[in-house]
């Protein structure tokens, strides 16, 4: 295990924690939005001193690699790659719905009904109007399908709900549940990203020692890449 540092800044909310081998040390963090730029290397700043830490004795980093926010992917990935080249750290990036899910588990531990093994787990970024960055995941926390930008409509996942049940969250799930009405749809408010939601899976590439090369690393914004594709393409 590791000292490592995340930093979440996929969405209006900015995230830093501290973890180590016994799992989350201290975070700090808002929800405000349109802030990253001015209070994320406060938070960083605030984080390290109140626990008697400097950079040099951080293992990692890790970063919330997207889909997202196009300007705070772009802050927290610069933030991370320059303490990363400075301190001579590895870089870490997770993606950010995956994490999404653990924060999921997290929140509803000690709830069997909704971490059954039959369910699929389907965070939502808002991407603006009807679209969502989303993909599904499996109770393991492992991807059930790829990530897409999908522009929601009544059909939308109909052929997976019809056989199983589907629990949406996030930022972009609160204008998916007027329109997709399947009994199967499941829809959990007030679910943010967070940097603790990163740790398990952070540290977990720490061992396999999955680093990214800092020089060249970018966000995955994913969207510039689906403006290329049909618009008709549809999860489910």
């Amino acid at each position: 295990m590791a000292l490592i540092l995340h930093i979440e800044t996929a969405t209006d909310v900015c995230s830093v924690a501290l973890s180590n081998e016994n799992g989350l040390i201290d975070i700090r963090e808002s929800t405000e939005g349109r802030s990253h730029a001015s209070v994320l290397t406060v938070f960083i700043d605030e984080l390290l001193k109140r626990n008697t830490i400097v950079v040099s004795d951080l293992h990692a980093i890790a970063v919330s690699m997207g889909p997202g926010s196009y300007t705070g992917l772009r802050i927290g990935v610069s933030v991370a790659k320059g303490l990363c080249y400075g301190g001579g750290i590895p870089l870490i990036a997770l993606p950010t719905l995956q994490s999404m899910v653990f924060g999921f588990f997290r929140q509803q531990k000690g709830n069997p009904e909704m971490t059954s093994s039959d369910a699929f787990y389907c965070p939502m970024i808002d991407a603006r109007r009807l679209e969502v960055y989303t993909a599904l995941f499996s109770r393991q926390g492992e991807f059930a399908s790829e990530t897409i930008a999908e522009i929601i409509n009544e059909h939308s996942f109909e052929n997976i709900l019809a056989n199983q049940i589907v629990y949406f969250f996030g930022n972009g799930s609160n204008k998916c549940s007027g329109i997709i009405t399947h009994p199967n749809a499941r829809f959990i408010p007030g679910l943010n990203p967070s940097a603790q939601d990163m740790i398990a899976l952070s540290q977990q590439l720490y061992q396999k020692k999955e680093f990214k090369d800092v020089a060249y690393f970018e966000p995955f914004y994913l969207k510039d890449f689906v403006a290329t594709t049909p618009k008709n393409k549809v999860l489910g």
